[in-house]
């Protein structure tokens, strides 16, 4: 029943990264590119990459996301890279289905750059919250971040920076600058979405399985934990407490772990501002 329950669930966020692609790729042809606007990230070099070309935009997208793909499967997880490959799939196919549907808002700039944001954001922002990614930048800056002195979203920030200086190549300074303000406010529709675009997360979690809760994190997410004996105030009995932080992109799995091991567990999630120092090495999970 459980193996079942699974199924449907990893069907339903399948079906919800196609979504999210889809709206991400009508943001993207219906208001942001025939305006000269573009996307931060890998798919804002992929937009830059087809102006040059000439190719269709979603090869660009299928295949400069490919390693971080790769990087998200060996730190995340295998569910995690098929519901990214699932929605970066859904993306670069709706950008060469939509390539020539109406544009629906010219020559309003800051219209432009709030509509299509906000599209942008929208689509995104319920990929990450089932489970996936549509854009490898993520992925690349929350690996960054364990091996630099520097959190997730200043990591985001300087990448993108390279990014919309080679968008200036193309669409010129005004283009890159709307391409930034598009990009900042799709960002904002992500957190409200996901709720939370980068940085980390603290579980701390009550359970009556503490040993294979730990091993269960350990094995399937690669994280470490501390493990704390604490007593309820009322009812005198012991518990076990425990405290793992993660980032954004494996909250998911975490759930599914909670859920796998002690479905009746108390958990508590909270935001961290920044996570540094410990000499835990997240590890590879394949």
């Amino acid at each position: 029943m459980k193996r079942e329950n699974k199924t449907w669930l990893m069907a339903f966020q399948m079906v919800m990264n196609i979504i999210g692609g889809l709206i991400a790729a009508y943001g993207l042809e219906s208001v942001l590119i025939p305006n000269n606007v573009s996307d931060g990230g890998v798919t804002g070099i992929s937009i830059v990459g087809s102006q040059l070309t000439g190719l269709p935009l979603g090869i660009f997208i299928g295949v400069l996301n490919i390693p971080f793909v790769y990087l998200g499967y060996k730190q995340i997880g295998k569910s995690f890279a098929i519901l990214s490959v699932t929605g970066i799939a859904s993306l670069s196919v709706g950008t060469v289905i939509m390539h020539r549907v109406p544009t629906i808002i010219e020559g309003d700039a800051l219209l432009i750059t709030v509509v299509g944001g906000i599209i942008l954001g929208f689509g995104m922002g319920i990929s990450l919250r089932n489970g996936g990614a549509l854009d490898g930048i993520d992925m690349l800056a929350v690996l960054l971040s364990r091996k630099l002195p520097f959190g997730t979203s200043d990591l985001i920030l300087f990448l993108n920076t390279f990014v919309f200086i080679v968008v200036s190549t193309v669409f010129g300074l005004q283009g890159a600058v709307l391409s930034a303000i598009a990009y900042f406010i799709a960002s904002k529709v992500i957190h409200i979405v996901e709720e939370g675009l980068s940085g980390a997360k603290t579980f701390k979690i009550i359970t009556s399985e503490p040993h294979e809760m730990v091993e269960t994190i350990r094995d399937r997410l690669g994280r470490s934990a501390t493990l704390n004996q604490i007593q309820g105030a009322y009812s005198k009995e012991n518990y076990y407490e425990i405290t793992c932080v993660i980032n954004r992109l494996e909250e998911r799995k975490i759930k599914d772990i909670i859920d796998d091991v002690d479905p009746k567990a108390f958990v508590v999630v909270y935001e961290v501002t920044e996570v540094k120092g410990g000499n835990f090495q997240k590890r590879d999970i394949h």
